[in-house]
């Protein structure tokens, strides 16, 4: 795909005229999706798709879109001209953009990661073992992902990263079922196995007869998962200095000084080791890491190249939404093997969903639990929890109210595949949480 995309950038560049300029942003990927239920393969496939967005500069002003490719080079190379030819009418007819900003510095790089995955028979074997005498439903979908920018200019870009994620769930009955994630680089049998297994040890305590928990407050332990769900809420404008320079951001109080978290909470743009590309659609290369929270206290900003125009300010190579795509909360020390015991009486949360603010300015946010949640006692799962909502405040699970966070991480890979297997990831520990408050 890398050359494929270097040669239609090639015949961009041929197509400029006077001043003109361009940039170009490549998406690719040759992937296996396998679809199971009730244990077995019930839709199996391998998709091969490419994409390409343009942006056609002259002066101050610009005009953009996008297209799927064929992999047919002439059929390919006859549409990027036509749609050239229909952005270059356009240019004429639109103002001039005081915030445009792209790479002028020329900063090409290349990045091909080895694939590290199993044939995916392989992998499918391993899953339907798993699910011998359960009704697992999931989806698996691994392979290449490759990302390209290149310009006018001569600057050329490309990101190649190999991965997998099965999203999948042992179901029970009813709209009881323990969800799971397994997702990375490299497929492990030893760490597959062992989620396997924690996962049927819930999917016996789901037979139990569930009990309804009162409102109030309750120590919790969060699952990975879930604070991925809480702390991925906070992209949603948490992290974006357009959102702080317009006091928008749910994290104002952290920005004024009024709130912190606590101090073993340090959060992070991990670029290095996540899947999403080091550069951005303008052509800016992106650091290997920002530091967003560091020690319970706000760092840094994600800014875009249009919002470090507007405030004169140098870009990280955020994108446009300046929503962070490579998540990570650094680890505690607690280990996960430890949790429920030192959780003792309280809740534990696998996942949560309806997640959204209740009260922005805040950062209170509110939600329901979602799949395996138990009640524990004295140290042990005792039974399921029907379905309760929570409002409560990043800066009470996260600060004053955080007891530790576990020693290991999970890597979690947004299963989405609208348009394209999403490159969005995270990398959270679980966290024990005193004081959880229970609305419904």
């Amino acid at each position: 795909m890398q050359q494929y995309f270097y040669d239609l950038a090639d015949h961009l560049t041929s197509l400029l005229q006077g001043e003109e300029v361009y940039t170009a942003k490549f998406a690719g990927e040759a992937s296996d999706f396998v679809r199971f239920n009730q244990g077995a393969v019930r839709q199996a496939g391998h998709v091969i798709q490419r994409g390409i967005g343009i942006d056609l500069i002259l002066g101050r002003r610009h005009a953009g879109a996008s297209t799927t490719l064929s992999g047919d080079s002439a059929e390919d190379l006859a549409r990027l001209s036509t749609l050239v030819a229909s952005l270059r009418a356009k240019l004429a007819l639109l103002p001039e953009d005081p915030y445009l900003l792209y790479a002028t510095d020329v900063q090409s790089s290349e990045r091909h990661a080895a694939s590290e995955l199993p044939a995916p028979e392989r992998s499918v074997e391993r899953i339907r073992e798993a699910a011998a005498g359960r009704d697992l439903v999931g989806l698996y979908a691994a392979g290449g992902v490759g990302s390209g920018f290149a310009n006018s200019l001569g600057q050329r870009n490309w990101y190649e990263t190999n991965s997998f994620n099965l999203d999948w769930s042992f179901y029970h009955h009813a709209d009881k079922a323990v969800k799971a994630d397994y997702a990375g680089f490299e497929w492990n049998d030893a760490a597959f196995e062992r989620k396997v297994a924690t996962a049927v040890d819930q999917l016996g305590a789901l037979s139990r007869a569930p009990l309804t928990v009162d409102p109030g407050e309750y120590r919790v332990y969060l699952a990975p998962a879930a604070v991925n769900d809480i702390v991925g809420l906070l992209g949603w404008g948490g992290f974006g200095l357009k959102s702080h320079r317009t006091r928008q951001t749910p994290l104002l109080k952290m920005t004024t000084g009024e709130a912190s978290l606590a101090p073993g909470v340090t959060i992070r743009e991990n670029t290095a080791e996540g899947v999403a590309a080091n550069f951005q659609s303008s052509g800016f290369i992106r650091p290997d890491a920002v530091t967003l929270i560091e020690g319970g206290a706000y760092r840094e900003c994600l800014v875009s190249p249009r919002s470090a125009k507007e405030y004169g300010v140098p870009t990280n190579g955020a994108s446009g939404s300046e929503s962070p795509e490579s998540l990570d909360l650094g680890a505690g020390t607690l280990p996960t093997s430890a949790a429920v015991e030192r959780l003792g009486r309280g809740l534990y949360v696998g996942n949560v969903h309806y997640l959204n603010y209740s009260d922005r300015s805040s950062c209170r946010t509110t939600g329901m639990t979602r799949f395996a949640t138990f009640w524990v006692e004295g140290g042990e799962i005792q039974a399921p929890i029907n379905v309760m909502r929570f409002d409560e405040t990043v800066y009470r699970v996260l600060g004053q109210n955080l007891v530790d966070l576990t020693a290991e991480r999970e890597f979690l890979l947004d299963s989405g595949t609208y348009g394209g297997r999403s490159t969005v990831s995270g990398r959270m520990p679980g966290a024990l949480v005193e004081d959880f408050r229970f609305t419904l």
